[in-house]
């Protein structure tokens, strides 16, 4: 039996049940390894207060969610040092792929990971995965040189067989999805497999997380809620999406000119049974009272429909006492989409407007929706009484003043129930990271990033200060304009 300790490094101040943490410790926990999770989300000399900060910028309706929560004093670097002395574990693993990778900071969960772990003197296996760790392994291990292992691509099975072989006293380095260094060289081994059978890691563990990092602002309320995958992958292929990272790792190269969907997508496009998912929720609702589920798929509604019209049956028989909120785009919401989703009991959607400008949306961001499919959408879903909050992105490569505030006064055609503004971050190895960096925007590797945050833009003209007044503005420009 190996021990595995896991890291969630999240600094945002808010409980946020990182799928990852879930899956990984599902698969290793099934085969009989140890698992415990430090986390570091709590911790007053380590968390950001984002609740605040979004709140301010009236993206978040206010709550209570400050006074609920407990935080402690401790020092954070210090009680991991003390639960690694107490715990032994062979491996510390931190950071990995899952459906959640557009939000709540999970770009730079390993640039995070290895601030808390890399001063504690210890001869533990230090492993981490994630975005950076796919898209740029050779950067990451140059400036983050005590890792010893980083996971391309997804991990859990690769973790399963590390732990497995450290059971048997064996050498792990010729596994597959491996990259290390060796006498100052860089070693990538050959890619591991795509993981197709998602239930084959389910169900996932949630009984890991504390229980206060299940409560959530949600429009003002504090709930029970967890984050959660139906599926992994995205049919579309946009010039700004980390996601684009993942699917060249896995070989999806090639997509339409004019839908911008990747093609063969139904490979890569991989869904839990309707049987997993109703029996993960109705453990979820009944067993950990959760009443939100936050579904972190890519595009929900490129879900098999077979498969989303099964868990809505199921549901609409059960006594489950749940509310989902999702993410899709607005070309897929149709009368019939919307009634699947009501039987579903999908309370909020999350779409993604980014910016007004169409042409910009295709030629450089390979984003196809006209203003007509949005508009249309979001006063269908308005009229069968579903949430809308409506995505927009500031500070892209070739974007201008101009164009923000073109996008604010879209924004108040479409009237949203809620609304945020992400900053442009520049994911290495994207079509725009690359346009970011030959323009001189952006650093060819950016450390810090996290498009709720912060910028690293060095634009003359779309500057930071500007992007700033923006991002503060942006919901009080729209109502008021």
């Amino acid at each position: 039996m190996a021990k595995v300790l896991l890291i969630n490094p999240n600094r945002w101040g808010r409980g946020i049940t990182h799928i990852w943490i879930a899956s990984h410790s599902a698969i290793l926990k099934k085969n009989n390894h140890e698992v415990e999770l430090f986390d570091a989300t709590f911790y007053k000399d380590w968390s950001l207060n984002e609740i605040k900060y979004q709140s301010n910028n009236k993206m978040y309706k206010p709550s209570n969610y400050d006074k609920i929560i407990i935080f402690k004093s401790n020092d954070v670097k210090k009680d991991l040092e003390k639960k690694i002395k107490s715990f032994k574990p062979h491996v510390v693993f931190w950071s990995a792929l899952s459906s959640h990778i557009h939000a709540e900071g999970e770009y730079a969960n390993i640039q995070n990971g290895y601030e808390l772990i890399k001063d504690i003197k210890s001869n533990i296996l230090k492993i981490s995965g994630g975005l950076q760790a796919t898209a740029a392994p050779e950067i990451v291990l140059n400036k983050m040189k005590k890792i010893d292992y980083l996971i391309r691509g997804e991990s859990e099975l690769v973790l399963l067989n590390i732990c497995n072989l450290i059971d048997k006293k064996k050498d792990i380095k010729s596994l597959s999805g491996l990259v290390f260094k060796h006498k100052k060289k860089i070693i990538k081994n050959k890619k591991q497999n795509i993981i197709e059978n998602l239930d084959a890691i389910s169900p996932y563990d949630y009984q890991i997380f504390d229980k206060q990092v299940l409560l959530r602002p949600y429009n003002g309320k504090i709930v029970k809620a967890v984050d959660y995958e139906l599926s992994r992958g995205c049919i579309y292929s946009c010039n700004y999406c980390v996601e684009t990272i993942i699917q060249k790792y896995y070989n999806f190269n090639t997509f339409s000119k004019s839908t911008g969907a990747i093609k063969n997508f139904k490979s890569y496009l991989r869904h839990k049974s309707s049987k997993t998912v109703f029996g993960e929720l109705r453990f979820l609702n009944k067993q950990l009272k959760v009443e939100l589920i936050r579904c972190q798929d890519t595009n929900f509604l490129t879900n098999d429909r077979k498969i989303l019209q099964d868990i809505a049956n199921k549901i609409r028989k059960s006594d489950l006492n749940i509310k989902l909120y999702i993410e899709t785009r607005p070309e897929g919401i149709n009368k019939k989409s919307i009634e699947l989703l009501k039987d579903l009991k999908v309370d909020g959607i999350g779409m993604g407007v980014e910016l007004a400008d169409a042409k910009f949306r295709e030629d450089s961001l390979n984003r196809f929706t006209n203003h007509e499919k949005i508009i249309t959408a979001f006063k269908m879903l308005r009229k069968y009484g579903i949430k809308r909050t409506a995505y927009n992105i500031i500070g892209l490569p070739n974007q201008n003043e101009e164009s923000i505030l073109e996008t604010i006064k879209f924004n108040k055609i479409l009237d949203p129930d809620n609304i945020t503004v992400q900053f442009y971050s520049p994911y290495k190895g994207t079509k725009q990271q690359i346009i970011g960096k030959e323009q001189g925007i952006f650093d060819d590797y950016e450390f810090d990033v996290d498009s709720a945050l912060r910028s690293k833009t060095k634009d003359q003209e779309l500057n930071l200060e500007v992007l700033e007044k923006y991002k503060k503005n942006f919901v009080d420009l729209v109502k008021n304009v």
